[in-house]
């Protein structure tokens, strides 16, 4: 027995900023050999940042990838390095690259693997940019230790089916059997003693339980370690939690990174039949001296809201911006993002606007200011009345006065609570303008699915921060921030009352959406399950929905799809969220 000391390298990177990676990745190898690393590990397309999309189509960014691995080769010295790159295969046609992880040693590119199981689902679709690795060297030689290099997708092996596919699933049954033809299994075939594992994983609820599931399968039942390095931070609606971690040749974790957090550590890896001796035991070492690094798993609602800070900040600040600007109602959902936007930018870079209507109550008005107070961001009032006069005056002349009790006076009433919405999102964007903020929008996933939004009211913003996140999520997530410390920030009143878009008098949501105790599951068994109505009929017979019902709610999804489309990019945290994920057609008879 041995060990080889492995760096890992969890950064967040910009994608296509091709330079500001390099340096990146040159400060990353030079901490984790000043650490003592034998070996730096980096993650999927680490030059480029992960997912490069149709940049990858543009001749001059992918040359220029190539400019930059050639800068980040000379700059490895006597202990390697593997990065991540679009390589350009020199075939013709429309697809001609590769995903490839470049071997670094002694100031040139000594080796590459390039990535054989190329996802194709969900927010991943690889074969429009990639072509298919076929060889499943070379194996780097490290010390006398023999190293195989995969990507992502090439350590779990096949799908199980088309649906289900390996790594976003569960556990691959062909792992080790007569049906494994994954590279891991070639590469110890070969002699490797170690897998490492570079990845572009995105976050979703729950998936870093699969993920060490699935590796510690691949490790035991193939009887090596395996370094499996993900990168960290938010790419659009994308959110990458890094999570890193190595296992031993039995299947345990022995290191682990933190989520959501940029690091760069060492440990050391036991290996069999070879390696240079090193200090006994498990150690990984960090910057800040830590030992035995396995960080924890964080709880499943501190999960959720971390992520959401991160691809707050991540949107805001790699898109140019410093300030955010939140419309406060005093409910739930604003109050949320609210407190979202002030843990990711803090609170002088985070600004709120109660905008009140005839028709808002003096506690909402209230509750928006001490949800303000609470949180130490800057908040200032807008009466909309006025404005809100003017255009029901202006439209006076156009439209005649509906007859009481008509189906045209119903539509009135709404238009003319579509109205006060708009004028809303016309201030936002006129304080976005005039200061430079970048406008938040404040629906959540339920809402969104339902159409239960105005367009170019509520959904006028640059980023819906909850647009991932049901009803009732949001409020778990909003007891679980006032269980942290500090104090509660979100008002009680916010939590409590019941909810409301306050566009006419009493207004309250139950009055045009059903109970969210119904309402969430049938919308994730329609969305998220993609079940047909009739399907989504028994799931909602099972917690007390009349199919009625059923089909009035998913019948309201299918008509906001309209909506969605001219809606703002929001996080990912589902396994099916609006956006990469979901792609309807708007004009669809399918019931």
């Amino acid at each position: 027995m041995g060990h080889l000391r492995v760096g890992l390298a969890q950064l967040n990177l910009w994608l296509g900023d091709l330079d500001g990676n390099a340096e990146m990745i040159r400060a990353a190898y030079d901490e984790a050999v000043g650490l003592g690393a034998q070996v730096v590990v980096f993650s999927e397309l680490t030059v480029t940042g992960y997912p490069p999309e149709d940049l990858l189509l543009k001749p001059a960014f992918v040359k220029g990838a190539a400019r930059v691995l050639g800068e980040i080769a000379r700059h490895t010295g006597e202990v390697p390095s593997v990065v991540g790159f679009p390589e350009d295969s020199g075939q013709t046609g429309p697809v001609r690259l590769w995903n490839s992880a470049a071997m670094c040693l002694g100031g040139e590119v000594r080796g590459v693997f390039r990535k054989h199981l190329l996802p194709n689902y969900a927010v991943f679709d690889e074969q429009r940019y990639f072509l298919a690795g076929t060889a499943a060297g070379p194996l780097m030689q490290i010390d006398s230790v023999s190293v195989g290099v995969s990507v992502c997708e090439d350590l779990w092996g096949p799908p199980l089916t088309a649906d289900a596919p390996a790594h976003d699933g569960g556990l691959p049954s062909a792992v080790g059997s007569a049906a494994d033809t994954s590279p891991a299994l070639a590469q110890v075939a070969m002699g490797a003693q170690l897998l490492v594992n570079l990845n572009g994983s995105p976050y979703r609820r729950g998936k870093q339980t699969d993920r060490e599931a699935i590796a510690r399968t691949r490790a035991s039942t193939l009887g090596v370690p395996v370094v499996y390095v993900n990168q960290v931070g938010g790419q659009d609606e994308l959110i990458f939690d890094g999570s890193s971690f190595v296992t031993d040749a039995a299947g345990e974790v022995v290191c682990r990174l933190p989520a959501f957090a940029e690091q760069v550590a060492v440990c050391d890896v036991e290996v069999s039949n070879g390696g240079t001796p090193a200090r006994p035991g498990r150690v990984t070492r960090t910057r800040d001296g830590a030992v035995n690094v396995l960080s924890s798993r964080l709880a499943p609602l501190a999960e959720v809201w971390q992520a959401l800070v991160t691809a707050t900040r991540d949107y805001v600040r790699k898109n140019g911006f410093s300030e955010v600007v939140i419309g406060l109602s005093g409910g739930i959902d604003s109050s949320a993002v609210a407190a979202i936007a002030t843990d990711a930018l803090g609170a002088e870079h985070t600004h709120g606007v109660s905008m009140p209507s005839r028709y808002s109550s003096d506690g909402s008005r209230s509750d928006a200011a001490v949800l303000a107070a609470n949180l130490g961001i800057d908040f200032r009032t807008m009466p909309i009345e006025s404005a809100h006069a003017a255009l029901g005056g202006m439209l006076a002349g156009a439209a005649p006065e509906p007859e009481p009790g008509s189906d045209d006076e119903a539509a009135a009433g709404l238009a003319d609570q579509n109205i006060q919405s708009r004028i809303r999102g016309v201030a936002l964007m006129a304080l976005s303008n005039r200061f430079g903020w970048l406008v938040l929008t404040t629906g959540n996933k339920t809402e969104t699915s339902v159409g239960y939004t105005t367009l170019y009211g509520d959904t006028a913003g640059a980023y819906a921060v909850i647009s991932d996140v049901p009803k009732l999520l949001v409020y778990e997530l909003c007891e679980w921030r006032n269980r942290q410390p500090g104090g509660e920030r979100i008002p009680r009143a916010c939590i409590t009352k019941p909810p409301s878009a306050e566009l006419r008098p009493d207004q309250r949501d139950d009055q045009s959406l059903p109970p969210y105790e119904l309402l969430d599951p049938i919308v994730e068994a329609y969305v998220e399950g993609d079940l047909t109505v009739a399907e989504a009929v028994e799931v909602g017979a099972k917690h007390g929905a009349s199919a009625e019902l059923v089909e009035r709610v998913t019948r309201l999804v299918d008509i906001a799809e309209y909506k969605r489309r001219q809606s703002p990019p929001g996080p990912r945290i589902s396994a099916k969220s609006f956006g990469k994920d979901r792609r309807m057609p708007i004009t669809n008879l399918f019931r």
